[in-house]
């Protein structure tokens, strides 16, 4: 494990996976501590230097307060510049809002890829993410990380008896540790729709990917859900391409997105 630090003195763990070949770094979304994006970054480690890092408040990152989406935009620049001062950018889920929003502030960045950014469209889903987001502040000021975390898995589509089932699991110790963290990811999405304007601004290539389908843990969602938040994005993007993988789950599967990203970020 090595650390950059931050311009406010935040400590950012990460990790290298390789170090021969053009520097990629992957950025994790919700309720990660930097573990679930290690399988692609594996994959695709005998083409890029890879660094993978625990955002802010995750594993052994630390959290200077107070919070703001520049903070992690500057944690990423130390993070990039730790990779050698450029470096193409893969986020997952609320990890590639993060990234866009880095590539809108002007980092140092080639080519972005996202899979799955949660951005909200519709009526029916911006309410609910309005209702959310004011609930957990609540629950997080109160010291409630049960209740932040079921609040979550139920915006996120799961049902009453798949909650009661993560609880049960060992899992969720490591949930609630990461708990406080899901404040920042509500605010990387910000309002809940795409950010034209920033969007707009982003020079870089932009590989937006999802899944065909939904996993079981989502169903409450939208059958389009994440795929008709990428095509908005991607028509605020000056330099998008849409990608639909036969694959299910938010959580994307090496074999079948890693090809795609090697041949993009190779370009």
């Amino acid at each position: 494990m090595t650390f950059a630090t931050s311009a406010d003195g935040t400590s950012i763990g990460f990790d290298r996976l390789s170090t021969d070949g053009p520097a990629l770094v992957l950025v994790g979304g919700g309720l990660d501590d930097g573990s679930e994006n290690i399988a692609i970054g594996e994959h695709l480690a005998d083409t890029f230097a890879v660094i993978d890092y625990r955002r802010r408040g995750r594993g052994d990152s630390g959290d200077v307060a107070p919070y703001a989406v520049q903070r992690e935009v500057e944690d990423l620049a130390a993070v990039i510049d730790a990779a050698g001062g450029r470096a193409h950018l893969f986020g997952a889920s609320s990890g590639g809002a993060l990234a866009l929003e880095a590539a809108a502030a002007g980092l140092p960045i080639e080519r972005i890829a996202v899979y799955e950014v949660p951005y909200l469209l519709g009526d029916s889903m911006l309410a609910a993410w309005r209702t959310y987001r004011e609930d957990l502040e609540v629950a997080l000021e109160m010291g409630h990380r049960d209740e932040a975390l079921r609040l979550f898995m139920r915006l996120a589509g799961s049902n009453d008896a798949q909650i009661a089932a993560a609880e049960a699991a060992p899992v969720w110790a490591r949930l609630r540790s990461l708990a406080p963290t899901l404040r920042y990811d509500a605010a990387c999405l910000g309002d809940g729709p795409p950010p034209t304007a920033r969007l707009r601004s982003v020079t870089q290539p932009v590989l937006l990917a999802t899944g065909i389908d939904l996993d079981a843990n989502s169903a409450g969602l939208p059958a389009d859900f994440f795929g008709a938040a990428a095509d908005e994005a991607a028509a605020s993007l000056p330099h998008a391409e849409r990608r639909t993988l036969d694959h299910a789950g938010h959580i994307a599967d090496p074999q079948i997105l890693g090809p795609i990203l090697r041949e993009f970020f190779n370009r």
